[in-house]
């Protein structure tokens, strides 16, 4: 099994494996093109956007600066929108509903290290798949851990830190973050 196939599946893997670093390494050099693009030449960033992002919808935009690990993990449907400084650590897949908003300052980290100190000496890594469901709004700088999903119409209070599900149609805020009503 390959190191990518072992972070797809949730096992320890080594970020360190070359077929990994390279994957990170191009992808980092297209987030460099893309954030140094005049903010006005949107064909430019269009075209580099679409080399980034494994998988995006209709009417998809992204303000710069922009920044992830490896893009081919990070599935977004129509009408997204990122503002500035959206950061998506991408080592396990990161999807998107249709119509998400997502407010400055925001991470989203598909990747934990363990627990044990010894294990997490050598490096190695886990990766959980990340799931924000449609109609949601991520408010300004707003973290959300390996292994969450928010459901659908949800909105996130700004600077919460989403480390377990939120059920569709709540609104949810805090460091950990707890529903505080419902849509």
């Amino acid at each position: 099994m390959t190191e990518r196939e072992k972070a797809d599946n949730g096992l320890l893997y080594d970020p360190a494996d070359d077929g990994l670093a390279l994957a990170r390494e191009k992808c980092k050099d297209l987030c460099f093109e893309f954030n140094n693009c005049r903010p006005s030449d949107y064909e430019k960033q269009s075209l580099i956007f679409d080399k980034i992002i494994g998988r995006h919808g209709a009417d998809c935009y992204v303000t710069a600066p922009f920044y992830c690990d490896y893009g081919y993990n990070i599935e977004m449907g129509d009408n997204f929108y990122a503002n500035h400084n959206c950061v998506i650590l991408d080592c396990a897949k990161v999807t998107f509903g249709n119509n998400v908003m997502v407010a400055p300052n925001c991470c989203f980290s598909a990747a934990y290290h363990p627990i044990d100190p010894e294990t997490r000496k050598t490096g190695l890594e886990y990766a959980k798949p990340i799931n924000i469901g449609s109609n949601v709004w991520i408010g300004v700088g707003v973290t959300v851990l390996a292994g969450v999903t928010i459901g659908d119409n949800c909105v996130i209070g700004a600077h919460s830190l989403v480390n377990k599900d939120i059920p569709p149609n709540s609104v949810a805020v805090g460091a950990p973050c707890k529903v505080i009503r419902t849509v």
